[in-house]
């Protein structure tokens, strides 16, 4: 029989520092949903808390029409690009119409990487296609460009654009930087979309997204004891009905804990960081590689016994399960 093991070799450490990984574009996983950044984990102290930034429209772009003949008026706007707040001016700008025989047309009105409106034609043709860089469809816009709208047009006579030819449908016509909504994995370094980004830009790309975060120094927790981790428990219950019972199970998230033994209490370091959300390493075998990193917020009750060791009950209010890294 296998003899058990105990965590006599363990080792904890806690997040003590933070070093900056500074803004940067994150990496496409290949299903244009989840985006990775450079490394992980992600710390999200307060003070360091990961900004995750995709190129978008935030505040206003709106397009109307001119007074004049084939020209539409965008209104003043910000936007991010490559993870900077920029402000872009209201400006009018000119529509091409498509030619006898090929009349039906789409523009994109777009902010380009340098921050200046720019109106990108598509493919004119003899009907509409939603079909990107297709015959009759919106164009492709270049990579790093945000598009705030579309103009279409169905007649190759000047005229006025109509109202009823500007579309700007957040997701369809139109690129914010808050569209679709995102979680954050702050252990792998990860952040997943709700839906998948839209593949509008030069070679059939999405949108890009960028991230600057900050990855945990890790410090010893030097004389410490009784690691448990958060750990999901389960309970049941049923009620009576005529000829049988219903029952349901409930799911909890109780919180992680250890002992650190202190110098005074008072000047140890670790109590500088009560009430810090922070990462957690623990080692069951100092000397092997198996590691579980946790997350939450540090908790600590301290004792000043008269005849023993002073001493911290800690605990680690966590939103998930410690992740294992073998």
């Amino acid at each position: 029989m296998a003899k058990s093991k105990t965590a006599e070799n363990a080792k904890l450490q806690y997040e003590a520092g933070q070093t900056l990984v500074a803004m940067a574009t994150m990496t496409d996983s290949g299903d244009h949903a989840i985006f990775s950044g450079a490394s992980s984990p992600w710390s999200n102290k307060t003070g360091f808390v990961p900004k995750v930034i995709p190129n978008g429209v935030i505040t206003g772009g709106g397009i109307t029409p001119s007074v004049g003949n084939d020209s539409v008026e965008v209104a003043a706007l910000t936007c991010y690009l490559a993870g900077v707040l920029t402000s872009v001016g209201a400006s009018a700008k000119a529509i091409v119409r498509g030619a006898v025989g090929d009349k039906f047309s789409i523009s994109s009105i777009t902010v380009d990487s340098t921050g200046a409106l720019v109106v990108i034609d598509g493919t004119d043709g003899d009907a509409f296609s939603e079909t990107r860089a297709a015959i009759g469809g919106p164009p492709l816009i270049p990579v790093g460009s945000i598009e705030i709208g579309q103009v279409r047009t169905s007649n190759d006579v000047a005229a006025v654009i109509l109202a009823s030819e500007i579309f700007q449908v957040a997701g369809q016509h139109v690129e914010r930087y808050d569209y679709p909504v995102w979680d954050e994995n702050f252990a792998d370094g990860k952040v997943t979309f709700a839906s998948v980004l839209p593949l509008i830009h030069t070679g059939t790309l999405p949108k890009r997204v960028y991230a600057e975060f900050y990855t945990p120094i890790f410090a010893d927790v030097s004389l410490a004891s009784d690691f448990a981790p958060p750990e999901k428990s389960f309970s049941s219950s049923s009620s009576q009905i005529y000829g049988g019972t219903i029952s349901k199970t409930a799911e909890s998230l109780g919180q992680g804990k250890f002992t650190a033994y202190l110098a005074d209490g008072i000047t140890d370091p670790l109590m500088a960081q009560n009430g810090q959300i922070l990462w957690f390493k623990f080692l069951p075998d100092r000397y092997k590689t198996p590691y579980m990193l946790v997350q939450g917020k540090l908790g600590i009750a301290r004792t000043f016994p008269s005849a023993d060791s002073i001493s911290a009950a800690c605990t680690i209010s966590a939103d998930s399960i410690g992740k294992g890294v073998a």
